[in-house]
This record gives structure tokens, C-alpha cells and sequence, in this order.
């Protein structure tokens, strides 16, 4: 095995990354263990030590009257997501994000900016002090690609105006595979990633258009896509679900739309409805949803 970097879950959180001598010294020690989860670059999964092939040969086996390995398949809690938003700061920012799709070269500073905000504000079941490493930079011509596409909506161009109403979709992908291979928990880099097919993607967003003709079709049509996404999150050993109903999607936007008309509670507006909107998704063992 290569020398690489090495997480396991202990107590209920991520430790590492360590090395693979230093993995080596736990096994001895019986820190870990062959009922550890452990997970390294290029694994699909979190994976019990005792199932990762040549790992754990060669090693002493516990002493008797050693304390028994702390079960890690119980650890993980379950729960909703939240996130702790401040009414003007959150609307400062969201201003800001829109401002930088029409001035297009600051797009990447401004989404960014607003990313990291809501994310650190973030409160996840087992997965303290939640964090976003992305750097304006990364994938900058993905930003500048969404607001360019801003002006090529108004052209009288058939092909433009194509272009602009597919395109959005396919860039809306790469940012959220980006997004979840920068975060992290207590400054430890997270090993979740979005998995999900960019053609079913585009497929999920146009359907989404579509829908929007039948004026309330759109609610059943996003919760459904929602879902789809949660399935294609991988790399935890739980599952991320979104728990909203088409109804509830559906009033609760109607109401904000009506509201907003009297453009003065916007700003308490968009930080309900969000706060809500991240709080239907929930981490559950995996499995446990029915097919």
C-alpha cells in the first residue's frame, strides 16, 4: 500500500489525515481497530479496517482485557440540517452575488462570498464547525460563463437565446460537484462528493422549465430533482435526503412571491424561506429510505 492520507471515525467525528505509518502504529495500539471506518483517497466509501485488503495483517491482536473498539456504525447522529442566517448580512450578500452576474468579472469573488457565508453558518448532525475552502479562482470560468450567459438572454438570436437557457444547467453542475469537494469539518477536508450524471442534470433543470407551464407543476417536479441530487451525494456512511413535500414547496414560495410585492420584508423574506429550504434536508443512516 502507498503511503497516503488516512481519515477514521472515532468518537462519532473524522480524525486525520495521518499517515500510513502513523495508521499503522494506531492498529497496533488498537486505536483502531478492524470495525474502524477508515477512508482514503481513491475509496468509494468509508470502509471497516478489517475489510481493506493487507491492511490489517501482520498485526498484534489486542491484548486481553484491552477495552472493546468504541462501535462507530452507532456514532454518526441523524438530524436535519439548519443554518443560523443574519437578515441584512445574508441579503448584503445575495445583492452582491446578483450585481456580480450582470458585472460578470467579479462573479467568482461575489458567489464565493456568498457560498462561504452560508455554509459556515451551516449546522450539520456530526459534522462540527462546518467550513468552505473554495477559492474565487478554482473555477473561475465557470462564474464568468453564468454571467455572460445573463446578457445572451436578451438577444433576438434563436441559437443565443438556446444557448443561454440549456447552458445555465450544465454550469450549475460543476459548481456543485466544486462546492462539495471544498467542504470540510473542524478544518478537515470532508470525503462527500456529488456523483450525480450531467446529462440527467441538464435533464432534471429543463423538465423544471417545462413544468412551469402548468403554473404549480414546478413544486413536484423541484422536490423530485432535490431528491435525485441527495441520491448521488456519495462517501458517507449516511444518506443526505430532502424531506419537503411538493405542497410545501409550493405555498411557501407562492407566499414569499406575494409578500415580496411590498418590497420592504424582502430581506426577512429570503432569509426565511432559505433557512427553511436548507432545513428539509436531513443525513440519515444509510438504507434506512425506502426504494
Amino acid at each position: 500500500m502507498s503511503n497516503r492520507s488516512w481519515y477514521y471515525a472515532a468518537q462519532g467525528q473524522q480524525q486525520g489525515p495521518i499517515s500510513e505509518d502513523e495508521l499503522r502504529d494506531l492498529i497496533a495500539r488498537s486505536v483502531v481497530t478492524a470495525e474502524t471506518l477508515l477512508w482514503s483517497d481513491g475509496m468509494a466509501g468509508w470502509e471497516k479496517a478489517g475489510r481493506i485488503p493487507g491492511l490489517m495483517s501482520g498485526v498484534p491482536s489486542m491484548a486481553p482485557g484491552a477495552p472493546p473498539a468504541f462501535n462507530t456504525e452507532a456514532a454518526a447522529p441523524s438530524g436535519a440540517l439548519a443554518v443560523k442566517l443574519d437578515t441584512w448580512g445574508f441579503f448584503g450578500r445575495t445583492l452582491l452575488y446578483v450585481f456580480g452576474q450582470f458585472l460578470v468579472v467579479v462573479t467568482p469573488w461575489t458567489a464565493v462570498y456568498l457560498y462561504r457565508y452560508v455554509i459556515e453558518r451551516m449546522q450539520v448532525p456530526g459534522r462540527p464547525n462546518l467550513g468552505f475552502t473554495g477559492q474565487p479562482l478554482d473555477i473561475w470560468y465557470v462564474f464568468i460563463a453564468m454571467g455572460v450567459l445573463t446578457y445572451l438572454g436578451f438577444s433576438s438570436s434563436v441559437i443565443l437565446s438556446l444557448i443561454s437557457t440549456i447552458a445555465p444547467a450544465f454550469l450549475g453542475w460543476m459548481v456543485l460537484r466544486w462546492v462539495f469537494t471544498k467542504l470540510t469539518s473542524n478544518g478537515e477536508p470532508l470525503p462527500v462528493r456529488f456523483e450525480g450524471n450531467p446529462l440527467a442534470y441538464v435533464g432534471w433543470y429543463l423538465l423544471l422549465l417545462v413544468s412551469c407551464i402548468s403554473i404549480i407543476g414546478w413544486a413536484w417536479v423541484l422536490t423530485a430533482w432535490m431528491r435525485w441530487i441527495c441520491r448521488n451525494v456519495q462517501g458517507s456512511r449516511r444518506e443526505l435526503v430532502f424531506t419537503a413535500s411538493g405542497l410545501e414547496m409550493l405555498w411557501r414560495t407562492l407566499a414569499v412571491s406575494i409578500a415580496s410585492m411590498f418590497i420592504i420584508p424582502i430581506p426577512w423574506l429570503l432569509r426565511w424561506y432559505s433557512a427553511w429550504y436548507l432545513s428539509q434536508f436531513a443525513l440519515v443512516p444509510r438504507g434506512s429510505q425506502p426504494v
